[in-house]
């Protein structure tokens, strides 16, 4: 096996530039694919957070009497998913709504009346607010419910942002089977052209009897150290980049609000943008190494002829 290693590493610099040509298409793959999977999960992190914060606003119809809310209150709590339900009446809505516009509360100071309505607060559990689509039913289901006029949840702006994060995924894979397919393709041909040059001394080790072991193996663990090179120089680039532009870098993106009733809100603060795990990172080396023997498998196959 020592033999083999030591062959193959003599074959590697013996064609030094196709193998660092190699080697540099493998690190660029590695790089571009890698740099989408950190976009992903960073993203996902992001939109965990702000499915943290999502209330679900059920607004009423004027004029429900008490008895009514409190049954509507026991509805909504035995419904899958609800973890918690706070009634706001639209007097305490509308203080919250003067104290959130302090130094302008001149602007509605003039009502005769208020316009704000009774609502309830709804929070999904936990396990529920990892899909997107369990939001949906849950308003579905409180918007069937009498007296309520009107169900919120930012469905429209965060239906967006989930739209173009799945166009940008969509395209992530897309781009990662093309670098896929390009990166083997010119791996097999790196190895051909190291086939060709040799091809006499292939010959000649074939009529003195040598197995296709010992003709193949160092082409085999040569691919495997190119894949292993360029994942390690991509996953490289990606981290030394990652940390030149984040560093200690923080995401404040403050308090957003939603809706007419002013706790109707989710903060995100402090976020702090993590890199691949060593799972993920052991994942993509492997998988760049894999590559590089595909496209020796390739080569070799269409060569050899076995």
């Amino acid at each position: 096996m020592l033999h083999i290693f030591i062959r193959a590493i003599r074959d590697i610099l013996s064609n030094s530039f196709l193998n660092a040509v190699a080697v540099i298409t493998i690190a660029l793959s590695v790089l571009i694919i890698s740099a989408f999977a950190l976009f992903f999960i960073n993203a996902d992190a992001v939109m965990n957070i702000w499915t943290e914060g999502i209330r679900i606003m059920a607004y009423l119809e004027p004029g429900v009497p008490e008895k009514k809310i409190s049954k509507i209150t026991q509805e909504i709590q035995r419904m899958d998913g609800v973890q918690e339900t706070r009634f706001i009446a639209k007097e305490e809505a509308l203080e919250q709504f003067k104290a959130q516009i302090r130094g302008q509360s001149s602007l509605i100071d003039n009502l005769k009346e208020n316009p704000l309505p009774d609502a309830f607060e709804i929070r999904m559990a936990e396990p529920f607010r990892n899909n997107w689509e369990n939001f949906e039913t849950l308003a579905m289901q409180i918007r069937a419910i009498p007296s309520v006029e009107e169900v919120e949840y930012g469905q429209k702006w965060l239906g967006r942002v989930i739209h173009i994060l799945n166009l940008f995924r969509l395209a992530g894979y897309a781009l990662g089977c093309l670098f896929f397919m390009a990166t083997v393709f010119f791996v097999a041909n790196t190895i051909r052209l190291v086939l060709y040059s040799r091809q006499e001394e292939i010959e000649i080790m074939r009529l003195v009897g040598a197995s296709e072991g010992f003709i193949k193996d160092p082409f085999y663990i040569q691919s495997l150290i190119q894949g292993g090179l360029g994942g390690i120089i991509g996953l490289g680039t990606l981290f030394v980049t990652f940390n030149f532009i984040v560093g200690n870098w923080k995401l404040e993106i403050g308090t957003w609000k939603l809706g007419s009733v002013p706790n109707f809100e989710f903060p995100i603060s402090n976020f702090e943008f993590g890199f691949l795990s060593p799972e993920i990172s052991a994942g993509i080396l492997l998988g760049s190494m894999f590559v590089g023997w595909l496209g020796c498998y390739l080569s070799l196959r269409q060569f050899l002829k076995v």
